[in-house]
Formats: structure tokens, sequence, C-alpha cells
């Protein structure tokens, strides 16, 4: 489609607009690090590197992005597994209830994460004994796994079956023809999927409020804590 020439000034225009109301906003936190004013203002009234030395030392920092990175890393996994095998079923299968299944796996994201928390602490302390590390992970996945699903389901809509009809076709079993097949050309599907899964878990902050146990702090929930008291807001 060929653009005319103030179609492609409004249009770069309102890109530009759309990228700097994202990144200068952050632009200006990362300046701010590195203030040595205790406090956000602008302009810095100095350059320091010391907020950053005192975050590399602050363990309570530390043990919240290792829980962080560990949680995420966990719950993408299951994501990957869980909503990978649940798209092929319901794109490659005809069964009863195919479409409720599906609308109930996309459900999660749908509704606050407020709802979700609340309803997932009730299960996990009622049922389950209290809530742990595990309980976390659990309920980062339930919202993980749709990202993971819509993704690898679109992929198996847009690539239809015909290819993996004709590898069946020439005498290839359902796992050769998966293999060689069906994984090279959802591979970017799972890759987006299990990124957008990994952020998603990284910085979820509600869900985890209320599946976190006691001591289990992650970066999110430590930034919040922390963002009010004094010695650790420039930290934050």
């Amino acid at each position: 489609m060929n653009l005319s020439r103030t179609a492609k000034i409004v249009l770069w225009g309102f890109m530009g607009f759309g990228l700097s109301f994202i990144y200068v906003p952050l632009m200006l936190v990362v300046i701010n690090s590195f203030n040595k004013n205790k406090s956000f203002n602008w302009p810095p009234t100095g350059f320091t590197t010391m907020w950053w030395t005192k975050a590399a030392a602050n363990s309570g920092v530390k043990d919240a992005i290792v829980l962080s990175l560990l949680t995420a890393t966990l719950a993408t996994i299951i994501a990957l597994i869980l909503g990978s095998l649940a798209a092929a079923a319901i794109a490659r299968y005809n069964f009863f209830g195919r479409d409720v299944i599906s609308l109930m796996f996309v459900l999660p994201i749908a509704l606050p994460g407020i709802v979700t928390g609340i309803a997932l602490n009730n299960v996990f302390t009622n049922f389950f004994g209290g809530l742990t590390f595990f309980t976390i992970i659990i309920g980062h996945a339930t919202f993980c796994v749709v990202v993971v699903f819509n993704n690898v389901a679109a992929r198996y809509r847009r690539m239809g079956s015909s290819f993996e009809e004709a590898s069946m076709d020439l005498g290839a079993s359902r796992l050769t023809t998966f293999r060689l097949v069906t994984f090279p050309m959802i591979r970017n599907a799972l890759v987006a999927g299990g990124l957008l899964s990994f952020g998603l878990s990284f910085d979820e902050i509600i869900v985890t409020t209320f599946t976190a146990g006691a001591g289990q702090t992650t970066l999110p929930i430590w930034i919040f804590q922390n963002l009010f008291r004094p010695n650790q807001a420039p930290i934050v």
C-alpha cells in the first residue's frame, strides 16, 4: 500500500509520540538513578553511582531478584508445556465442549488480578495447607498459560493441517511429524509466548501478594514495600 507524503508524516508522528510516551519516562528513571539527591528531582544535582552500589550490596534486593527469576522461569516452563499441549488438542481434535474449554483457558487473563489472587488464596489456604513458594509459581502459571495458549493456537490456525497430513501420508509417525514438521512451524510462537510469560510473571505483584508465603518476597513486592521508606527509597 502506497501512502501519501502527508499520511507518512502523520504516521511517523504518531509512532514517535507513542514510543516517546513509553520510553522517555523510563529514560528519566535511569538518568535519575545516578542523581546525588535522595529524592526524584529534575534536573539531577550531580552524578553518582552510589545508589547502584548500595542496590548491588543489598541482600533484600538480591534475594528478591533471585526469587523473581526462579518463579518466572518455572512458571514459564509450566505455561509452555500446558499451553502448547492444550493448543494442539483444541486446534487438531474435534470433541464435545472444545469451545468451552478454549474459553476456560483464556478466561484467567480477562479476570482482574485481585479476583484471581483472592480465589487462589482461598484454595491454597483451605485445601493445601497454606502458602509457599510453589503457590506463587502455580498462581503465575494460571495467567502465563493463557499467553502461550493464545500464541500457539493462533499459529496452529494459520498453518492448517495439510503439512502434518502430508508427512504422515509419506510414512512418518506422529512423533516424527511433530519433531520435523510441527515443532519448527510453532517454534516462534513458543518463543514469543515464553518471553511474554516470563515478563508477565517477573513483573506480577497482585497475584503474588495473595499467593506468597511468609518470607517470600519477589522484586516487585520488595520495591512496593520499600518505595516510601526514607532509607530504601533511593535504592528503589
